[in-house]
Parts: C-alpha cells; sequence; structure tokens
C-alpha cells in the first residue's frame, strides 16, 4: 500500500519545483502592460541551460510521483 506521506512529500517537492520554474521566468521575461501575460515578443533572450535545468527538475519530480501513483493505482507504466 502506498505510504501517504511520502506522496504528500514528493507533491509538495513538485509543486515547491514548479514555483521555482515560474519564479524563474517572471523574474527573466518581462510581462505585458495587463501584468497578467509574458511579453514572449520583447523578451531578452533567456539561458537555454537555466531553462532546461528547471524543466529537468520539474519533469524528473513529475515522473517519480508517476510512478508511486502508477504503482499504487495498477496503470501500466508506458
Amino acid at each position: 500500500m502506498l505510504d501517504k506521506k511520502i506522496v504528500e512529500k514528493e507533491l509538495s517537492k513538485l509543486i515547491e519545483i514548479r514555483t521555482e520554474f515560474l519564479d524563474y521566468l517572471d523574474e527573466n521575461i518581462p510581462k505585458k502592460s495587463n501584468n497578467l501575460e509574458f511579453d514572449f515578443k520583447n523578451n531578452p533572450k533567456l539561458n537555454a541551460k537555466d531553462i532546461y535545468e528547471h524543466f529537468f527538475k520539474l519533469d524528473y519530480q513529475a515522473r517519480k510521483l508517476r510512478g508511486y501513483l502508477v504503482e499504487e493505482l495498477g496503470f501500466k507504466a508506458e
């Protein structure tokens, strides 16, 4: 049986990593005048390595959490 504490811990990590990624985007991409949308048209060039590192952490954590859920719910992993 899946330990609920483990899932809560891993889900918290996922949320933390997602927040860090979004904070990075907020710091590096200007917003449009409505301050809700990123202004990709007028943004400086982003560091591809930094973007990849943030994405990799997010993807790794999501796959880790998925593994717990697939095992517990009996899905076939693809």
